[in-house]
């Protein structure tokens, strides 16, 4: 009788966001197949887990280390898959043993749990209800851009992990490419100096910048194309300025929030913002 592959997220900062059920695989199964025994080892120390039968499986290996994982799980073994952080296969090795685990016909149980990619939507006040991971950014400039143009007219939200000496040119790149739409960039989620910088690219790379070395884990959050306003979006953009400065929002804020939600000219929102006060003046 065949045994069971476990895909089982770990951490990716607080130690304590390890599920019980993911610690439980950890304890009971046969083999963990971990992308660093190292961290791995280190990880079930802090979980109270008594030392367990490791095997190095990475980007280099991973293929032969599939067939030989595959083959303990279809005689009757209990395997569990993990990587250093967050969930195995999302930007990390694992895809590789998955497939050959089902080409196979071996049983495959995905554990829920940690993702920098969702944690970081969910905490961006963009819109989450489609977006596209993109996964780590390509390294040179040229190929990013080209990516980043790719999706310049993309309308879901998209989501990138990021390199912290590369992250201020990334944010350059993003209104370079795509114009000056919202971002969130989220450093170092779950750990103690977790924070997010929101506002337009240049914006965060200005503040990012002014830190010298920047330091920390990225995942940026962009903002999906929404294109120039129709007749409906029109009025809904001429209602709101006049009703924010009919409630007293000052001419500048009006133009910073209705340009950033609705990706429009912040001159314009500016005049139409001075138009309405003056009315409300008369």
């Amino acid at each position: 009788m065949a045994g069971v592959l476990y895909v089982v997220p770990t951490p990716i900062g607080d130690e304590s966001d390890g599920s019980l059920r993911a610690r439980e695989v950890l304890r009971t199964v046969d083999l963990v197949a971990a992308e660093d025994t190292r961290i791995t080892a280190r990880l079930l120390a802090e979980w109270g887990i008594g030392p367990r039968p490791l095997w190095s499986t990475h980007d280099y290996n991973e293929a032969e280390r599939a067939v030989a994982i595959v083959g303990r799980v279809l005689a009757g073994e209990s395997v569990a898959l993990v990587s250093d952080a967050g969930t195995p296969l999302v930007s990390d090795p694992g895809y590789r043993v998955v497939c050959a685990a089902v080409e196979a016909g071996a049983p495959v149980v995905v554990l829920p749990g940690p993702c920098a990619a969702i944690t970081a939507l969910v905490g961006s006040a963009l819109p989450p209800d489609r977006f596209v991971f993109l996964g780590f950014l390509p390294r040179d400039a040229g190929p990013r851009d080209s990516l980043l143009g790719e999706r310049r007219h993309e309308p879901a939200t998209l989501i990138a992990y990021e390199a912290p000496h590369r992250i201020v040119d990334t944010l350059r790149a993003v209104t370079r490419v795509l114009g000056p739409r919202r971002v969130s960039v989220a450093r170092s989620l779950t750990k103690i100096w977790e924070d997010y910088l929101r506002g337009v690219p240049d914006e965060v790379a200005d503040r990012l910048a002014a830190e010298g070395e920047v330091k920390g884990e990225f995942t940026l959050v962009i903002e999906g194309f929404r294109g120039p306003a129709g007749a409906a979006d029109e009025a809904r953009v001429e209602a709101l300025v006049q009703g924010l400065v009919a409630a007293g929002v000052s001419v500048a804020t009006v133009r910073d929030v209705v340009a950033g939600v609705y990706g429009l000219p912040r001159r314009d929102i500016y005049q139409r913002a001075l138009l309405h006060r003056d009315r409300e003046r008369q």
